[in-house]
């Protein structure tokens, strides 16, 4: 009975201060007073959409590899109506799935077949996302922090970053977060354990565990079985800690798996029937679920064409990925570790020897040497997960008779921070054992940067009474100034060194080419950039060089003055004005990243008369070096040396058209037939001249890439 009393006393406490015991963040509540109106922030999220993301949709042209060979699927499938099997240069493409393909199918129907209708889906799964951070943040923490939130998602580097080129990223990280939501708001007993600002919302509570599941089959839809890894994993430890695991009947798990199934199973039932007979006798199903999804992981894909970065890159680069926004995570890391002492002193689980040490320690070495084997790492860490949680049970049984919760998330803040942040460490853990690219982390972007607004407007209101969050909001503006000033004085030094240098619209003709990261770090082509490059990049780099001169001072200037709303707001601008500059740096480095002016070439002479519309174009080399030649011409290209990476399996089917040739098959046909037109990348350049020799006709050349053909322009 006392037991009973005390858990009731607790619990009150618990529904009395939001803040106890569990709120990585420590947000209190705010007043709509210091924050701007819901309509006015999302028009100004919305104005901020419009600038960095809407008005980027025409330029640059498609970029070779992956942004143009994904855009090919879709117009194969827009052109043919096939839903089911995507194909790229007529070759089965099977490695992907297929939603962000019928987004796009449907965007080439409504507005043809262009750059602005290929990147318009993902667009709008940027501003989808903002909104519904907006929305998920002003439930939990307020007006002040969901205003932060949109800010954050529309204004980070990594967002922008990752959003020019068409991979499913940004889709699934709404999919997911979308059912990660709607997971909380099942589990909701009553709207009265609300605890911000925004009401109990419109849609009935028998809807939202059906949103969730229809919501997880769209991620499924979009990246594959990843998706239910990390829906899965999160709520299973979020139930297990909160003690939630008592309301699993809110979640209508048997009508819940029906609808999932319902959405997600017949396309992968039906792409399984459909393509059979590939290489080795494998087809859909070994090749989409067992090499793409279980290989993947260990690293033992087929084919292997993709690197892995370093451990200290994946983990440090999410400072950039989340810049400005990350200059705040150290308020955010000493608002963890408070609530982590508050909750330790209230909680005799922490009382366990096996706390910490044991499957965390297991964890960080798995991390150092995951290179060396996955099995036994991930088998080690699963026991020592399971004993951790079987002898933190029982010595909670032990304190109190009454079942209880490892972790007390009575408020929906408490349980927003505790499932985001489970979800963006599973995410982040995952990634880090498995292979992984700079991107594949971006579904944890939109937790991140709930937690980073949350605990930078809990520093903001902690400003004249908390010495920790004042030092950490300082550290985070001089860390900004400092960062501004540095590279305002880069680019103040190289707008100086090409002042007297002309203007080359062909930036790519001008660059180093030192082959930093071998290419597959982003950004790795600033590296490349020389004076007389420079000189193309006059505008960019001049606005970006007063934009981190005055935006980081006028920042701390307003913080001074305790204008908080202000002051945030201007790092946004800041972001947002050197946003719109790299995009205008990017459009300058289109001739080197796209082959469009080739294919708009090509164009050219056949409308001129100059050669046949009867031509064969062939592409040397794996087709991601050229893939926007052949979106834009609208056509097959044909593969020298070509059979490759992501063509490889699909070109083992019975079906696949003849289109791969090897070195001794350009030699036979070159010079006979119709024209042959053959597009060279610079990384082949040396191979190309070894083969033909000077037996080639140079029409062509833009940022190293030359279009040859195999005979004079006045012969037919």
């Amino acid at each position: 009975m006392r037991a009973t009393n005390l858990c009731l006393e607790q619990h009150i406490k618990i529904m009395a201060n939001p803040t106890f015991p569990v709120s990585l963040t420590e947000s209190p509540t705010t007043s709509r007073s210091d924050s701007p109106r819901r309509s006015t922030a999302i028009a100004i999220l919305l104005g901020l959409w419009l600038m960095i993301f809407f008005a980027s949709l025409f330029a640059p042209p498609l970029l070779d590899d992956a942004d143009a060979t994904h855009a090919n699927a879709a117009r194969y499938m827009a052109l043919t109506g096939d839903l089911v099997t995507l194909h790229v240069d007529g070759v089965r493409y099977l490695e992907k799935a297929p939603l962000p393909y019928w987004l796009d199918a449907l965007s080439f129907r409504i507005f043809g077949f262009n750059t602005f209708a290929a990147h318009f889906p993902q667009s709008i799964a940027v501003l989808l996302l903002a909104l519904l951070g907006f929305h998920w943040a002003d439930r939990a923490f307020g007006s002040r922090t969901a205003f932060y939130t949109g800010l954050g998602v529309l204004t980070s580097i990594g967002v922008f970053l990752f959003t020019r080129i068409y991979i499913p990223e940004v889709l699934l990280t709404l999919f997911l977060c979308t059912s990660l939501y709607c997971l909380l708001r099942s589990l909701e007993s009553s709207p009265l354990e609300d605890s911000g600002s925004a009401g109990s919302g419109t849609l009935p509570s028998v809807a939202y565990p059906y949103l969730m599941w229809a919501s997880l089959a769209l991620a499924v839809l979009t990246k594959g079985l990843v998706a239910i890894v990390f829906l899965a994993g999160t709520a299973i430890a979020y139930l297990a800690l909160a003690g939630d695991y008592k309301k699993w009947r809110a979640l209508r798990p048997l009508t819940g798996t029906l609808l999932f199934l319902a959405i997600a199973a017949p396309w992968h039932i039906l792409a399984g029937l459909r393509n059979t007979g590939g290489m080795n006798g494998h087809g859909f199903f070994w090749f989409y679920f067992v090499n793409e999804h279980f290989l993947r992981f260990l690293g033992k894909r087929f084919p292997k064409d993709y690197n892995k970065l370093p451990g200290y890159l994946f983990w440090s680069l999410h400072l950039v990925w989340l810049f400005p926004w990350s200059l705040f995570c150290g308020a955010l890391i000493q608002q963890a570790y408070r609530a982590f002492q508050r909750y330790a002193n209230a909680n005799p689980l922490f009382e366990s020897p096996n706390f910490l040490w044991q499957p965390f320690a297991v964890a960080i070495g798995g991390i150092l040497l995951r290179d060396i084997a996955h099995i036994p790492y991930l088998f080690t860490l699963s026991v020592a997960l399971v004993v951790f949680f079987v002898d933190s049970l029982r010595r909670r049984q032990k304190k109190s008779p009454a079942p209880a919760a490892l972790l007390r998330a009575a408020t929906f803040q408490q349980r927003t921070t505790v499932i985001l942040t489970l979800y963006s460490g599973l995410v982040l853990i995952f990634f880090s054992i498995s292979t992984n690219q700079e991107y594949y982390t971006f579904p944890a972007y939109l937790a991140l940067l709930i937690l980073l607004a949350a605990a930078l407007h809990y520093a903001e209101s902690t400003f004249a009474t908390d010495k920790a969050s004042r030092r950490w909001i300082t550290f985070g503006h001089i860390a900004f100034m400092v960062i501004g000033f540095g590279v305002a004085l880069t680019l103040a030094y190289g707008l100086w060194r090409s002042r007297h240098l002309p203007f080359v619209p062909d930036i790519g003709d001008l660059l180093a080419h030192r082959d930093v990261g071998n290419y597959t770090l982003s950004m790795s082509h600033l590296f490349d950039l020389t004076d007389a490059s420079f000189a193309a990049l006059r505008l960019p780099a001049a606005l970006a060089a007063i934009t981190f001169c005055l935006g980081p001072a006028i920042a701390w200037l307003l913080r001074t003055k305790k204008r908080h709303l202000a002051a945030t707001t201007a790092v946004a601008l800041t972001s947002t004005v050197f946003l719109i500059a790299a995009h205008i740096a990017l459009v300058r480095f289109a001739p080197m990243l796209s082959s469009k002016k080739v294919a708009d070439y090509i164009q050219h002479l056949e409308a001129s008369g100059a050669i046949s519309r009867n031509n064969t174009v062939l592409l040397y080399g794996d087709q991601s070096y050229g893939s926007s030649i052949s979106f834009y011409l609208g056509r097959q290209v044909d593969l020298v040396e070509g059979r490759t990476t992501s063509m490889l399996f699909g070109s083992t089917f019975p079906d696949a058209p003849p289109i791969f040739l090897t070195n001794s098959d350009l030699l036979k046909v070159w010079g006979t037939g119709d024209r042959k037109l053959l597009f060279v990348p610079l990384e082949r350049r040396d191979d190309a001249d070894k083969l033909l020799g000077n037996n080639k006709i140079l029409l062509e050349e833009t940022s190293g890439k030359a279009l040859f053909t195999d005979r004079p322009l006045n012969q037919p």
